[in-house]
């Protein structure tokens, strides 16, 4: 048997999967969870509602005022796990919280009702959500939105760097 010891900067740095296995592993020596994971539940995915870039961009312009609520949205722009039947992509809330250093993941779910409201706005659907959560930890989005998401800040890092005449721009002479 071979041990290690990790910092908790060491753990906190790590890749979120890293941190995720860690995270099972501590767990399960603990015997606070049976040797399988429980299959996540995902009640309120049914009610979620893929968003396209023009939505996002649309929900992006109501909340761009609350500046937290602004970098939560852009979390999902990353790649998430997707599973499930409708697939939805999951999101952990802790990750959430340590890439936007929100104080806690109160702060989080304020954000992330925000985003929905927005949305739902945007829709003109009270009962369409951006996203929704699951028993474990986890928010869940559709697919769709995940990769409208990824556009949007795609598209908002382009003309960033065509508006500074960064690489690939031509300048008039």
């Amino acid at each position: 048997m071979i041990g290690i010891t990790l910092t908790t900067d060491q753990i906190r740095n790590a890749p979120a999967h890293v941190r995720q296995w860690i995270e099972h592993e501590v767990i399960a020596s603990l015997g606070l969870a049976a040797d399988a994971p429980a299959a996540a539940e995902h009640p309120q995915a049914a009610h979620l509602v893929g968003c396209t870039t023009e939505d996002a961009a649309a929900v992006l312009a109501q909340i761009k005022g609350m500046m937290p609520a602004f970098n939560v949205f852009f979390e999902f722009a990353r790649p998430g796990i997707s599973f499930g039947q409708p697939p939805v992509m999951a999101f952990r809330l802790i990750d959430i919280l340590y890439h936007t250093r929100l104080q806690d993941i109160g702060q989080v779910i304020e954000c992330l009702e925000a985003i929905n409201e927005a949305f739902a706005r945007v829709r003109g659907d009270a009962s369409a959500k951006f996203c929704g959560f699951d028993n474990q930890g986890h928010c869940l989005i559709a697919p769709e939105t995940q990769k409208s998401v990824a556009a949007l800040w795609q598209s908002i890092l382009s003309s960033q760097q065509k508006g500074r005449g960064g690489p690939g721009t031509a300048s008039a002479a």
